[in-house]
């Protein structure tokens, strides 16, 4: 395909063209004259974008039933996506990866931060797990599939469909194998010491969260011969990591079942499982629970989910965080730690560490902030795209 054969979507004379310039990355569509032409463009169509003008800016993948209606994939005269255009994304990405880390366990896509918007792919030896979360993306998974092969060398590649991106861009949520078989059981993942079990076919988002690895660590040399308290474990995060740090011992937290028999197997894998244990339920409650029955740690850790994924669900989410903040403060010994995690795009740093600030006052307690830590270096962020820096994680001595 050539360029003069790519169909044409258009700005508004308002739209922000310099941002697009500068490098950012996606379109909404009140910025896009949305006549009928665009409007029946078919998901993933692979289009020129135009200024008012109708100077080219850039070529871009098209969603017209999704907000944002075009991410921009490159310059407007560039090829167009095909599996040698993907084999090169893909090896830009994986030089970063094997210089930061030793074994083949990490996020080898972070999506548009890597030049393939909407595309994460997480890497566990030799399985590949790609959350396609974009139209055009999904469009052409088996050109990407074979890229990644090609590229990686990996022998098995797994489509995860779960997550709210696929939601907002109307995809399917059905899961598939692309290449090879799919593991039949959960994968061991080392990380800062700890063993954790990935479940890839029907685990949380592709299995394992890579992103707190720094923080595990961070949090990891606070733990030595102390009492620690994991909240939101899933497959035993943080609780893991304390472990191998020197815990006394570890308690996991989580409304998942299937996520605390991962995190035990992980403890048994470690020769941890004598300092370790479980409670399935939920967190607010639970965190309640404990505080009855005078429970209290040396190291307390919360890493919940997304409670603002949205601007809509700000406020909501900023009360969330700052009860969870109160209830887990309040379990935590004098002169012990408290880490307060959060992935939410929405929440900013400054509005987190409010919330949070305000829940530990609540709680009185008084708090000094220690360490401010992020995403791991196999999460690059954009940072034309605030949502590329969505996780926090604050450290607290009270």
């Amino acid at each position: 395909m050539t360029l003069p054969t790519l169909p044409v979507i258009r700005l508004r004379p308002n739209a922000n063209v310099r941002a697009i310039r500068r490098g950012a990355p996606w379109v909404f569509a009140n910025e896009t004259v949305l006549d009928r032409r665009t409007k029946a463009l078919a998901p993933g169509t692979i289009a020129v974008l135009e200024d008012a003008e109708r100077a080219p800016l850039a070529m871009v993948a098209v969603n017209p039933a999704s907000k944002i209606i075009a991410r921009i994939l490159g310059p407007a005269d560039a090829p167009v996506p095909d599996v040698d255009w993907f084999v090169a994304r893909l090896k830009r990405a994986l030089d970063l990866r094997i210089r930061l880390f030793d074994a083949p366990f990490y996020r080898l896509v972070h999506a548009e931060a890597d030049g393939l918007p909407g595309v994460i792919i997480d890497r566990f030896g030799d399985t590949c797990v790609i959350q396609p979360n974009a139209a055009w993306a999904d469009l052409l998974l088996d050109d990407l599939a074979e890229a990644l092969v090609r590229v990686t060398g990996v022998t098995c590649v797994l489509k995860s469909s779960g997550g709210r991106g696929r939601q907002l861009e109307r995809l399917d949520d059905v899961n598939a194998v692309l290449r090879g078989s799919a593991p039949d059981a959960a994968v061991p993942v080392e990380m800062n010491g700890a063993t954790y079990m990935a479940d890839l076919t029907s685990g949380q988002k592709t299995g394992l969260f890579y992103d707190q690895r720094p923080n595990h660590a961070m949090a990891a040399r606070l733990c030595h011969d102390a009492r620690v308290l994991d909240v939101f474990s899933h497959v035993g995060g943080f609780a893991l990591a304390g472990l191998a740090g020197g815990a006394a011992s570890a308690l996991a937290v989580d409304a998942s079942a299937p996520a605390l028999a991962l995190a035990a197997e992980g403890a048994e894998r470690m020769g941890a499982s004598d300092r370790f244990a479980t409670r399935r339920g939920d967190a607010f409650e639970t965190l309640a629970a404990l505080a009855t029955e005078a429970e209290r740690f040396d190291v307390v850790i919360c890493d919940p989910p997304a409670f603002a994924p949205s601007k809509p669900t700000l406020e909501a989410g900023l009360r969330a965080y700052e009860r969870i903040a109160r209830l887990s403060a309040a379990l935590v010994v004098e002169g012990g730690y408290l880490v307060l995690c959060s992935c939410s795009h929405a929440a900013d740093l400054e509005k987190f560490t409010g919330a949070c600030l305000r829940g530990i006052g609540r709680a009185g307690r008084r708090p000094v902030l220690l360490h401010t830590g992020f995403a791991g270096p196999d999460h690059p962020q954009l940072p034309q795209l605030i949502e590329s820096g969505y996780l926090k994680a604050l450290v607290f001595r009270l």
